[in-house]
């Protein structure tokens, strides 16, 4: 089938809910109001096509409202793959592993911290190394002489490093996906470059889309879930949302397996439909080693966002005078979103062990599932749904519709519409700086070029993406964040 064929053969058989004829293994399926299926790119069907292609691919090859090009399949993609006949593959997680959200809450008013906005972002812009290659600073002091015993325990014990370090608490832990570790590391697998790229860029925010941003909560649909997570739209409250991942360390461990996949794929004679696609079997020693290092740049990001949480903290001390407790600086949820990891799931009536792979997509379960804790249990897992530094950010919670129609999956942002290319040609630098400023947003960044390429106009509407999702039942909104000030590398 040409992409026309697969475009004209969708049928909507749920609300904001597309199911395709078959493409492959599978069928397609996207979840997306009208507006925004009707304007889904050909080259995205045609990744998700060749998706569907793959060994061992079950359901479908899904597409949520934020879909866009990416690398082999696209951003805003899952595939859940049988364990015992299917495959795991580099390329389709990604090269920023576990690239994720984290939002901390405060109990501080828009009318406590607005007056201050300046004097708190010059000060995070300080002490959070932002920008392409970005190094570690001294504020953690264990940065300054890390080596690969040290890497190794990052690796191998993701968040519990930290709090052995004394950077994070075991109430930070209890609200990171899979708390903050994912067991099945081990370090042996991760390059000795790899290290070299980690060890220099461990509490760095990085460049592209990753951001720090303070926001305030706008509005309010679901005050139950709200004031079950500590928030309330009443008094105006102030949040953080950090989006970051695990920098070059993580990018390392991908160019190594996907060069190492390819030899594998010729070995064995596997024809690919795209080289970006290289792929191993789950079960070989190649893809087991693949998992295993993965996981390391998993741990790895949690750790940076740990890291990153700490000099947070310290910037917020500093500029209001505080102690940490009386500003309430606590985090409310951190999600990944490229990842491989090995899940139950009902498929055909029975529990299988499938391998999810979310490119650019989050974890998405809903209440009373067994991989929850605490007051989680009753809301739901949160997700953390980012847009531009103009329109504003979502939290949303998942729900057992998604585990079941999903595999526990829904979007991770808002999706861009142009690439950075395009978005430096289009939108003028100047002009965004004072539309900005304008809506109260203060921002700095150490590149004009870099603000340019995250403009509003380059990505969708993020409350149509977010509603796509909410409509079809899949996650349901809980708050709308607005930003106040704004980090980028």
């Amino acid at each position: 089938m040409d992409i026309q064929d697969i475009r004209s053969s969708f049928k909507e058989t749920y609300k904001n809910t597309w199911d395709s004829k078959s493409v492959g293994n599978v069928p397609i399926r996207v979840y997306a109001n009208k507006d925004i299926f009707k304007k889904i790119e050909g080259d995205v069907f045609k990744q998700a096509t060749n998706a569907a292609n793959l060994p061992g691919i079950i359901g479908y090859s899904y597409l949520f409202s934020d879909a866009h090009i990416g690398y082999g399949v696209p951003v805003g993609w899952m595939g859940a793959f049988d364990a015992a006949e299917g495959i795991i593959s580099p390329g389709i997680v990604g090269f920023d592993i576990n690239c994720g959200m984290r939002l901390i809450r405060t109990n501080m008013s828009l009318n406590e911290v607005k007056p201050k906005i300046k004097e708190l972002i010059d000060t995070l812009f300080k002490i959070v190394p932002a920008g392409v290659g970005s190094k570690s600073t001294g504020l953690v002091p264990e940065l300054k002489h890390l080596n690969n015993n040290d890497m190794n325990s990052i690796s191998e014990e993701g968040i519990d490093w930290a709090i052995r370090k004394g950077y994070a608490t075991k109430k930070d832990k209890e609200r990171i996906e899979e708390r903050g570790v994912l067991k099945y590391a081990e370090f042996s697998k991760v390059s000795k470059d790899a290290v070299k790229r980690g060890k220099e860029q461990l509490g760095t925010l990085g460049s592209g889309n990753h951001y720090l941003e303070v926001q305030t909560i706008k509005e309010d649909f679901n005050k139950d879930v709200a004031n079950k997570l500590d928030l309330d739209t009443i008094k105006n409250q102030v949040v953080i949302m950090l989006h970051t991942g695990s920098r070059g360390f993580g990018h390392q461990i991908a160019s190594d397996y996907i060069s190492r996949f390819l030899k594998y794929d010729e070995k064995n004679k596997i024809n690919l439909d795209d080289k970006q696609l290289a792929y191993a079997s789950f079960n070989s020693d190649d893809g087991q080693d693949y998992l295993k290092a993965m996981a390391c740049a998993a741990n790895f990001s949690f750790v940076n966002r740990q890291l990153i949480t700490h000099q947070i903290r310290e910037a917020f001390k500093k500029t209001f005078k505080k102690s940490e407790n009386d500003m309430g600086l606590e985090i409310v949820y951190d999600v990944a979103h490229n990842t491989a990891k090995t899940e139950e799931h009902i498929v055909n009536g029975r529990k299988s062990v499938l391998v999810v792979h979310r490119k650019g997509a989050t974890r998405n379960f809903g209440p009373k599932n067994k991989e929850l804790n605490g007051v989680l249990k009753s809301t739901g897992q949160p997700v953390i749904i980012g847009g531009s530094m103009e329109t504003g950010s979502y939290l949303c919670v998942g729900t057992k519709k998604s585990e079941l129609e999903s595999f526990g999956t829904t979007l991770h942002g808002s999706g861009r519409t142009m690439s950075r290319v395009k978005a430096r040609e289009v939108i003028e630098g100047k002009k965004l700086v004072n539309e900005l400023e304008k809506k109260g947003i203060y921002v700095k960044s150490n590149s004009l070029n870099g603000l340019i390429e995250e403009g509003g106009a380059a990505y969708k509407d993020i409350d149509q993406v977010v509603n796509s999702m909410h409509d079809a039942g899949i996650s349901l909104k809980v708050l709308k964040l607005v930003p106040i000030g704004n980090i980028k590398g």
